[in-house]
């Protein structure tokens, strides 16, 4: 059976995230991101406070962490023991640098150190107050951008999440949020809820926020990935070098096209989704997007028995 690994972003931390996971490959991949970074990353994650955990800038290197602790855990029980390696790697926004240190392609030092920047700047391209995002449940991509359009308030309004069918975030600024959380229901929603972020992300706020990073990655190697990587720009793999720093950088400011890229993967024959870090997410969004393909998610001991065996044969 191929198989993807998928790796989740920002929404997805928790303090005490991983602790279902006893194996002392998740307390050594903490401290090493605690070295890189110079402060401690380990700490925060096992005790908190859940305020800190949530700034952006420090979000963003503890759930690559994460992603990646739970990666060299499938690495060392399972790869090692004979299962085979995924056929393809993505993750969801954040997530994809997870995917491209999984697959080889960029240094997880390197990465650590480009999602603190990568945070910080987000932070500081939008203050605090005055972006946001919100979840829109019930309306297809193209009653979506009419709902933007329609917004009468002065600003940003635009497509930024494409999660799964029906399931859209918008991001912009604070007004414009506001707007479509008091109407959206008019415009034919079902519901829409605010997201807990106040960086308004893969929106035009932030294209400035991507020129910088992009500076950034002038100076760091990222090598022809091991195992093809999907990107959110798109949804599609084959990317590395120059192409790759370029997808990086896009990806910032313009939305995650989820749906595609999870279609994509299907239409080349994946079979089955694996949940490569903290929390269901990612699950939950593909059994949305196409429902008879199975998704386990790997962040506890439970969840590594159950991919054993779907990759196996193995009854469960």
């Amino acid at each position: 059976m191929k198989y993807a690994m998928l790796f989740p972003g920002q929404g997805s931390q928790a303090v005490g995230m991983l602790g279902a996971h006893p194996d002392p490959v998740i307390a050594q991949t903490f401290q090493e991101a605690s070295d890189v970074l110079g402060w401690d990353l380990a700490g925060l994650v096992r005790e908190g406070p859940v305020e800190e955990l949530n700034r952006t800038e420090r979000t963003q290197p503890a759930l690559l962490a994460a992603d990646i602790a739970v990666w060299r855990l499938w690495q060392q029980h399972c790869l090692s023991a004979g299962l085979p390696a995924p056929s393809a790697l993505a993750g969801h926004s954040l997530g994809e640098y997870a995917a491209l240190v999984a697959a080889q392609c960029l240094d997880f030092a390197d990465a650590l150190k480009l999602v603190e920047l990568r945070g910080r700047l987000m932070q500081s391209a939008v203050p605090e107050g005055t972006g946001g995002m919100a979840a829109v449940i019930g309306l297809d991509d193209a009653q979506i951008d009419a709902l933007c359009a329609a917004c009468p308030v002065d600003g940003v309004l635009e497509p930024a999440n494409f999660n799964s069918p029906g399931q859209v975030v918008v991001a912009g600024h604070a007004g414009a949020i506001d707007w479509v959380l008091e109407n959206a229901k008019a415009q034919g929603a079902r519901m829409a809820v605010r997201v807990p972020m106040s960086v308004p992300s893969h929106c035009s706020l932030l294209r400035g926020a991507a020129e910088q990073l992009f500076e950034q990655m002038a100076g760091i190697r990222f090598n022809a990935p091991v195992i093809p990587v999907a990107h959110n720009l798109d949804g599609r793999s084959g990317r590395a070098g120059d192409a790759v720093r370029e997808a990086l950088r896009d990806q910032l400011h313009r939305p995650v096209q989820w749906t595609q890229l999870v279609q994509n993967l299907v239409g080349e024959g994946i079979g089955l989704f694996l949940e490569c870090g903290p929390g269901k997410v990612l699950c939950g969004l593909s059994k949305r997007i196409v429902k008879d393909v199975p998704a386990i998610a790997l962040e506890d001991g439970a969840g590594f028995d159950k991919a054993r065996a779907a990759l196996s044969g193995t009854p469960t």
